[in-house]
């Protein structure tokens, strides 16, 4: 997300004191909202018990489900966040992505266009020029992001894209037709990201790569057989031997059982398994 202008401070610590929270959980929120486009937003704070979606128009629900007045707090919170970025130039979409709105009342509330009434649609929440998206710039507004274990991902529904980044390489694949809705990272075999879609449980190294940091892959097939997080470079690189690949994966579940015998200690082997990898 951009940087807050010294208003753009000003303004989100006035809110978390009207609604009761910590600037550092409305601004959580505020990137919620502005990544539903002003309609929803999927959040995941402590101060909001945890994730937790919100829909204009719509229900809220957090994951204490019985907390009916943490639900209300929650709702009066993005209703208004809804409002403040729908008056700032440029931060919403317009168009099809309202098509996830229940009725088109929504539509024309964050539609983006300004709304004088609101006193702090005169004043930019950002600094102009910053940000701190790790995508590539034509692939603005991602549907859910999350990271883990050093891995962040980026999904983009109505582009078809899912980005990755592992140890500063941003790989974009092509989704085709899956309907994603969850992701999960294994801790063995390299860490290998799967998600679920329409057609079960996917591993991210059966989808079509569109780029490696911004460079498209010149082999006539791009998509990755790999199913660990090595499966860009196997596309600019010469492939590993499978037979050597698969020993050295054996190695590190070999090393885990170890790890949970308490034979080895948790250093010991983070230490052997990034020693093992490297040669991959």
């Amino acid at each position: 997300m951009q940087q807050l202008s010294p208003q753009g401070q000003q303004t989100i610590d006035n809110i978390a004191q009207r609604h009761g929270f910590s600037s550092n959980a409305v601004l959580s929120m505020l990137e919620s909202v502005i990544n539903g486009n002003g309609s929803m937003a999927q959040f995941n704070h402590p101060e909001f018990s945890g994730s937790g979606q919100w829909m204009s128009g719509g229900m809220t629900m957090v994951s204490d489900m019985f907390n009916n007045y943490l639900k209300g707090r929650v709702n009066n919170l993005c209703s208004e966040l809804a409002q403040l970025v729908a008056n700032q130039p440029d931060l919403l979409r317009s168009g099809s992505f309202q098509s996830q709105s229940q009725n088109d009342q929504q539509q024309s509330n964050y539609s983006g266009q300004n709304n004088s009434n609101n006193p702090t649609s005169s004043a930019s929440l950002f600094v102009a020029g910053t940000s701190s998206d790790w995508w590539p710039n034509d692939l603005r507004w991602p549907n859910s992001t999350g990271a883990q274990n050093g891995v962040r991902y980026a999904y983009f529904a109505q582009a078809r894209r899912l980005v990755i980044e592992v140890n500063g390489r941003v790989t974009v694949y092509d989704t085709l037709d899956h309907q994603i809705g969850g992701f999960s990272q294994q801790q063995s075999y390299g860490g290998s990201l799967s998600f679920s879609s329409q057609y079960g449980l996917i591993d991210v190294g059966s989808l079509p790569i569109i780029s490696v940091d911004g460079v498209t892959p010149t082999t006539t097939n791009n998509t990755s057989s790999n199913t660990s997080f090595n499966a860009p470079t196997a596309n600019i690189q010469p492939p590993v031997n499978n037979t050597a690949e698969n020993d050295i994966f054996a190695m590190i579940d070999k090393l885990a059982d170890l790890r949970n015998r308490a034979i080895l200690t948790e250093e010991e082997f983070t230490s052997k398994k990034m020693e093992l990898l490297a040669r991959l």
